[in-house]
């Protein structure tokens, strides 16, 4: 067996129906006495009653989170954080809210709550793009990862299936990376392995029928196996491509992720054979690329970058900015192909590789 590093995650799983009412014990546990919670302005009336239910530890409500977590943003929520005296976090929502918490808690150096309700996976990771000049820069620090993570399926039943599938495409993507990303190793697929067999079985459900609360459940569970690897590993060309194209277009984030995984696990499957087999094993496909762009076609998910808003002419200009500054991806990253690989995706071909 290969040498690798495995580094666990130290976020404690608060996982179950109704659990959301242990939110004040686990703010206790954290030795907390002065929370600031952070949600996006649409989410402020459901936090307000959340807070509520903690008395005296909540500290105010930083309803500011926006897509991409603009570093304008960011500033602002910093600002509120320093105001109040906050000691804590508590994000309360999907990647949106997190990811306001997460860049808080990167300068001020205060632990995260993470109370979940889509399934994203942002809450799993010690990373978070931040959009800076125009451009989408990703951060990494173990200040960013929550320090407890509440998994509540009912906080869930409301969330569109037009959310909802996309964002448990998002997370797939975390694990599917996991597996050739530059601190693969074999403990992180195996738990990647999982993630994507949970994820593919729960989402088709919950496209079946919205109100099976066991697959929101299990949508639940998938998110987080399929986030959890990404704390090792670290993240892949798939990642890069959607920072560029989401942040430069302002496309939706979990659209974004959607639409372009199934074109760029296509990208690495001739150098990535061992990964490609697991994931199409746990997609019940015959290949791992193909495998999710039948998925998404199956759930009704967008499969094309042009039906999100992204122009033509914008497609020479993401592959140069993807391939000036790349991510560490087991192929090298290089203009022609990841352009004709963003030309599929805008189109919405079926993925091939080039």
């Amino acid at each position: 067996m290969r040498e690798f590093t495995y580094s666990s995650q130290p976020s404690r799983i608060v996982f179950g129906a109704g659990k959301v009412a242990a939110l004040k014990e686990e703010i206790e546990a954290l030795g907390a006495t002065n929370v600031l919670f952070c949600c996006t302005p649409g989410r402020r009336e459901e936090v307000e009653r959340l807070a509520s239910t903690v008395g005296n530890l909540a500290a105010g409500i930083c309803a500011v989170a926006k897509l991409y977590v603009p570093i304008e943003v960011a500033e602002e929520g910093r600002r509120m954080a320093r105001k109040v005296g906050a000691d804590a976090l508590v994000s309360y929502g999907g990647g949106t809210a997190i990811g306001l918490g997460k860049a808080i808690a990167l300068e001020h150096d205060i632990p995260l709550i993470s109370v979940v309700t889509t399934y994203s996976g942002s809450e799993t990771t010690s990373m978070q793009g931040m959009l800076e000049n125009g451009a989408k820069v990703l951060h990494k620090s173990p200040r960013m990862l929550p320090k407890t993570v509440i998994y509540d399926p009912d906080l869930t039943v409301g969330l569109p299936v037009e959310v909802a599938i996309p964002s448990g495409i998002n997370a797939m993507a975390h694990a599917v990376e996991a597996f050739y990303a530059e601190g693969a190793n074999p403990v992180s697929s195996i738990i990647a392995e999982e993630g994507i067999r949970a994820m593919a079985s729960a989402l088709p459900r919950i496209a079946l029928d919205p109100a099976d609360g066991e697959a929101r459940a299990d949508g639940l569970y998938g998110a987080w196996l399929c986030g959890v690897p990404l704390v090792t590993t670290g993240v892949a060309l798939h990642h890069k491509a959607c920072h560029v194209v989401g942040g430069s277009f302002d496309l939706p984030h979990a659209e974004t992720h959607t639409v372009i995984l199934p074109h760029a696990t296509a990208y690495n499957a001739e150098v990535a054979g061992d990964a490609m087999a697991r994931i199409a094993d746990a997609l019940d496909a015959e290949d791992a690329a193909g495998g999710i762009f039948d998925l998404l076609q199956r759930i009704g998910a967008p499969t094309a970058l042009k039906d999100l808003g992204m122009p033509e002419d914008g497609i020479d200009k993401a592959a140069e900015a993807i391939v000036a500054q790349p991510y560490f991806n087991p192929r090298p990253v290089e203009l022609r192909p990841v352009r004709a690989m963003l030309e599929d995706a805008w189109h919405g071909r079926r993925p091939r590789t080039h």
